[in-house]
């Protein structure tokens, strides 16, 4: 064999190549021009990725692709008459994307995605290339609240491959962190503990502070030594309080607290400044059909029975109203349990009758 056809045989070992339509292939970026990126991937003419098949519409071909830079390719179309192979870089970002999202759905993981569109019934959802549906009800804001471009914490419902079928939802992504803080916060809690919260909701019984993952219960009765008529006179919603966790119960997850625990108890030095026999002015704060109840001192609370009510009723010509003062004295002072009974008569004269 001469020279020649040794050379020429060499020559056509380069060009036996075997590439089909499907094949993953790597190829060096030789260029661009108006049709796409011109990629070598050692077949006899240059590969041709199209504009469509090599970036989305906002993207900039140059600034993806690094000429002299290897990348790897998809075959979408066998060479043609000149020899030339189409290329798609795309649909190997979507398979490498979907091998994600399909360890992303096995794991449980949270994922980001860009919110790509808004439409009936939910919204469009892009991630690395990947078009997924978040439905309303999987969303934890509403969609009026929502914008284009915006980020959102997602999880994977559903990834058909076959169907091309992609369904997420945000919502369980703060369920599932929900459940995860509650188990935190309640192998931590104790009785005793002084924790901060958020107040997040107030009823007529009580208010719910949210301990960070948990939702305790601060009662009306625990709201304040005085007497207090709605949690609203002394609380709104936001608002950031200190507490005391008073009672923990594991197996219905409910947490009890105090805010008047963390006040000195009034009862105490109540005691160390009044006694039986003593005359005291006080503050009408509550009227009941067995008598009215008088703050005798800041945060404490004592009855003057309905029989004594009458007599200082008639006695001053007058109907007892709340926030009315009162002279009254102590009949009966019992501070282990905090009750405090009033005469409208000196105790001498309540004593002889």
């Amino acid at each position: 064999m001469t020279s020649k056809e040794l050379d020429f045989e060499e020559l056509l070992k380069q060009y036996d190549y075997k590439f089909q339509k499907g094949d993953l292939v790597k190829g060096i970026v030789c260029g661009f021009d108006g049709q796409g990126v011109m990629v070598d991937i050692g077949a006899k003419t240059i590969a041709v990725v199209p504009t469509r098949e090599a970036v989305d519409k906002d993207e900039n071909i140059e600034k993806k692709f690094e000429k002299g830079k290897e990348y790897e390719f998809l075959i979408i179309r066998e060479e043609d008459e000149d020899g030339k192979f189409l290329l798609s870089r795309k649909k190997v970002d979507f398979a490498y994307a979907w091998k994600e999202l399909e360890k992303a759905k096995e794991t449980d993981e949270t994922i980001m995605g860009t919110i790509a569109g808004i439409v009936k019934g939910g919204v469009l959802i892009d991630i690395s290339g990947v078009r997924g549906f978040v439905p309303s009800s999987q969303l934890r804001a509403k969609e009026t609240d929502l914008e284009i471009g915006g980020k959102l914490e997602l999880k994977i419902l559903t990834l058909d491959a076959q169907q091309n079928n992609f369904i997420l939802s945000n919502k369980k992504v703060y369920d599932d962190s929900a459940v995860e803080a509650r188990k935190n916060v309640f192998s931590q809690i104790e009785p005793g503990q002084v924790v901060k919260g958020d107040v997040v909701r107030i009823t007529d019984f009580g208010a719910f502070i949210d301990l960070g993952g948990i939702d305790g219960l601060l009662p009306l009765s625990q709201l304040s030594w005085r007497w207090i008529d709605h949690p609203t006179d002394i609380l709104n919603v936001g608002d950031k309080i200190d507490v005391e966790v008073i009672a923990v119960d594991h197996d219905k997850q409910r947490v009890s607290l105090s805010l008047k625990n963390l006040e000195p108890d009034p009862w105490l030095e109540a005691e160390k400044n009044i006694k039986e026999g003593d005359k005291v002015e006080g503050t009408v704060t509550r009227i009941k059909h067995f008598g009215a109840f008088v703050e005798v001192f800041p945060g404490v609370e004592a009855l003057l029975p309905h029989s004594e009510v009458v007599e200082l009723q008639n006695e001053k010509d007058c109907i007892l109203q709340v926030g009315d003062k009162v002279d009254t004295y102590i009949l009966k002072f019992n501070p282990a349990d905090k009750r405090i009974a009033l005469t409208v008569s000196e105790v001498e004269e309540k004593e002889a009758e």
